[in-house]
């Protein structure tokens, strides 16, 4: 991630900085890389409810695109005529796609600022859910599904910024908010998926499709907040002329010579080679132990919704230890018993297994957590995050792949089961090592 684009993600819309940190909707933090003028242009007082909404809306839909496809997944191969080869590979494409487009969103945001970016962002989610249950074979399905989730990765970045950006003061309450909406859409795409399917007729095609109409809602409040930022950006810029340039921020360090930013990096990809293996493949588990559809979409939705309240205790706790490697022990092993069980009563304990899996895949709120422990200035924070995060999406890609040709291959689940159980224990020592108290600026030498 080059200079500039480290200044983007601190610098407020238009690239000016009031002379005072603002706060509310409409205000932002001060930012370290533009000196402070008097011609801020002030924000509409309808801006602030809007992006509250547009918020909301666009968390909910970042992931329907993937748990929709969960429930109806056996219905959909057994419709395009998919081997288990093809499965696995659509069920690799978020993290393939949140890898490559990920890493484009910076980039987008300095040329067209975050908020026009994210509304595009809405776009492609509603455009490539309307396209793909009319596709035909499996290589249009995998295309539309591509660029829904192409948007989903410029979003999924972007959010933090525009709640950094218009919420200063309230960061915590809005993350929460968003946190919360992200896991409800999650699970409510899980647990509703398979019953309004079975309402509006039973085509797998019209239950996919359902899930367009929401993303199509999240567009709309992104409109005329994008159009509202794109001019308070010419204004700004037009307000700054003659101020002179700013000052280059800090590039902070060098990110991939730091031991504990692999270590992030990995455990990162470890733990995100779990929730996607989950999410693509944990109801057809149930439904091949006898497990009826719409329960296994149930199943599915305890297992997403776990990630609400643990998403708000597990940063808390983390933050006040020295050492977070205790809790990624604790929440790996919730994770070994839960595959061990589903490999050995996989029926009768459903409901155990399914809990205990959805608090294992809570080790996402603790690296993103540890990602901001383990660096010391802001510069740092967005390095090592872009690093963790497009490094650990690509190390994760060949994991649903691989369980969908063992399971193909094996015609069970035993052999894919004991692969999950044993990812896990590289985890935990990823885990353990990345939740040591140091920073990657004292492992590369770098002053704070």
């Amino acid at each position: 991630m080059s200079d500039e684009e480290i200044q983007t993600l601190d610098r407020p819309a238009g690239g000016h900085t009031p002379s005072r940190p603002a706060t509310g909707a409409a205000g932002a933090s001060a930012d370290r890389t533009t000196a402070a003028t008097p011609h801020t242009p002030a924000q509409p007082s309808w801006l602030g409810p809007v992006l509250v909404v547009g918020i909301v809306l666009a968390a909910l839909n970042l992931r329907p695109a993937i748990t929709s496809l969960g429930a109806l997944f056996e219905e959909t191969r057994t419709g395009l005529g998919m081997s288990g080869t093809v499965a696995g590979l659509i069920t690799s494409v978020p993290a393939l796609c949140f890898a490559v487009f990920g890493v484009t969103a910076p980039r987008l945001s300095r040329r067209f600022g975050p908020a026009a970016v994210v509304c595009a962002g809405m776009a492609a989610v509603a455009t490539g859910l309307l396209i793909r249950p009319f596709a035909t074979g499996a290589a249009g399905f995998l295309a539309a599904s591509a660029l829904s989730l192409a948007g989903i990765a410029l979003t999924n970045v972007l959010l933090p910024v525009i709640v950094k950006r218009y919420f200063p003061d309230r960061v915590g309450t809005m993350t929460g908010l968003y946190s919360m909406a992200l896991a409800a859409g999650t699970s409510l795409a899980a647990a509703a998926t398979v019953p309004l399917t079975g309402a509006l007729g039973g085509s797998w095609r019209t239950g996919l499709l359902v899930w367009a109409g929401l993303a199509v809602v999240a567009v709309l409040p992104w409109l005329p907040i994008a159009r509202t930022s794109r001019r308070a950006e010419r204004a700004a810029t037009a307000a700054a002329a003659g101020t002179g340039p700013a000052v280059r921020a800090d590039a902070g360090p060098r990110v991939a010579r730091s031991r504990t930013a692999w270590a992030l990096a990995c455990y990162f990809g470890l733990q995100a080679t779990g929730a996607y293996i989950t999410m693509g493949w944990l109801p057809q588990i149930f439904r091949d132990a006898g497990v009826s559809a719409s329960t296994s979409g149930v199943l599915l939705a305890v297992t997403m919704v776990m990630g609400v309240p643990l998403a708000f205790v597990i940063p808390g706790l983390a933050a006040r230890m020295k050492n977070q490697g205790a809790i990624a022990a604790a929440l790996g092993v919730f994770g070994l018993t839960g595959y061990l069980g589903l490999s050995f009563a996989p029926a009768a304990g459903a409901w155990a297994w399914a809990l205990l899996l959805g608090v294992s895949n809570c080790a996402f709120p603790l690296v993103i957590t540890l990602i901001g422990l383990r660096a010391k200035s802001p510069a740092g924070v967005v390095k090592l995050s872009a690093f963790a995060q497009s490094t650990g999406y690509l190390i994760s890609i060949p994991g649903p792949l691989v369980i969908g040709t063992l399971y193909q291959h094996s015609g069970g689940w035993d052999l894919p089961l004991a692969l999950m159980a044993g990812l896990l224990v590289p985890q935990i020592a990823l885990g353990i090592l990345a939740g040591r108290d140091r920073t990657i600026e004292d492992e590369c030498g770098m002053r704070d």
